[in-house]
């Protein structure tokens, strides 16, 4: 783009060619080459290097207006023609108040001159381009610099997702395995005395959880771990049954419509974790089809129970799928009953 308004250069090439002698009009098409080659170096590192743009200002503005003075020489006001284009470096380079300054001081540069010159009504017009250029660019740098700021609040909204997403993962991960450590772990405790070889077993399940866990949490941080809804059926069959919880399962993975299975694993996942950890319930039932999944227990309900981040995260994941969820008490207003439906 600014490449494109230096035909505009081609006026006071124009004066120069065809002015003065042959050793002028080598310098004046020199000096407006210069001009021309400081012009797109000026906005090449405004958009290729990190150098603020207030120090590329300072370097190639004063170039600018040294060389139309030079040009000036030959052509005399004729190259006032040049000086729009320091005012639309300064609008692209300058913040408000300084670029302000350098489109003023410029106007008033081609009208005082032509003015003390006695030819203001025949380059009078170089005034009003001046302020035509700086009306246009400064529309175009507001525009530009709404549009940073929009990119910058993009940019932080989808850094925002991102951590609630791994927030979610990490919760959901963490929750089930420390929970399922935790039961087991009270497990090898009470068998220890009783039972050496359960115990032992025990510990070894305990270990192997805390490796899938910790693998599990790398993968979560580097966005790859993906929950798989059969491998969360035989976690949750086991985990309830380590904690003493009678389970009844009806249904499997393979009936579950693709499209749903990873959002339905992790609902599965907290469910259980939820079962474990907080109902005292004896008895789980854990219904699966198509399009939905319930999970029930006999256990102490959600009354005066506070709904937590992991729910909360739930709610989140199944919303953005498309689903509905939902959370009450069970059948006969015993225990808790988690549903979720999609279609």
């Amino acid at each position: 783009m600014a490449t494109v308004w230096l035909l505009f250069l081609i006026y006071p090439l124009s004066e120069v060619l065809t002015t003065g002698s042959t050793l002028g009009r080598a310098l004046g098409s020199a000096g407006i080459a210069a001009f021309a080659i400081v012009y797109i170096h000026g906005f090449r590192s405004l958009y290729t290097e990190k150098t603020p743009p207030a120090r590329i200002a300072a370097v190639h503005l004063p170039l600018l207006v040294l060389l139309i003075g030079a040009v000036s020489l030959h052509i005399g006001t004729d190259a006032l023609g040049m000086s729009a284009f320091v005012v639309s470096f300064a609008m692209f380079t300058l913040t408000f108040v300084p670029r302000m300054i350098v489109l003023v001081v410029v106007a008033a540069v081609c009208l005082l001159v032509p003015w003390w010159n006695g030819t203001l009504r025949d380059d009078f017009f170089y005034t009003l381009i001046v302020v035509l250029v700086g009306g246009i660019t400064a529309v175009i740098r507001a525009v530009g610099d709404r549009d940073d700021e929009y990119n910058a609040l993009r940019n932080e909204l989808v850094i925002a997702d991102e951590r609630d997403r791994v927030a979610r993962d990490v919760h959901d991960v963490l929750g089930h395995s420390l929970t399922a450590v935790t039961v087991k772990a009270e497990l090898a405790e009470r068998l220890v005395d009783a039972d050496p070889q359960r115990a032992k077993a025990e510990l070894a399940a305990i270990r192997s959880l805390t490796r899938e866990a910790l693998g599990e949490v790398r993968a979560t941080v580097t966005g790859l771990r993906v929950a798989r809804l059969g491998d969360e059926l035989d976690r949750a069959t086991a985990a309830l049954g380590d904690a003493g919880i009678d389970v009844e399962m009806r249904g499997d993975a393979s009936v579950v419509d693709p499209r749903y299975r990873l959002v339905l694993g992790w609902v599965l996942r907290e469910a259980v974790t939820n079962v474990v950890r907080h109902s005292n319930a004896q008895h789980c039932e854990i219904d699966l089809d198509g399009h939905s999944l319930r999970v029930t227990d006999d256990g102490v309900g959600t009354d005066g129970i506070r709904e937590g981040n992991g729910l909360r995260g739930l709610r989140d994941r199944v919303r953005s799928a498309g689903g509905k969820f939902t959370v009450g008490a069970g059948p006969a207003g015993v225990g808790t009953e988690l549903k979720v439906e999609f279609g």
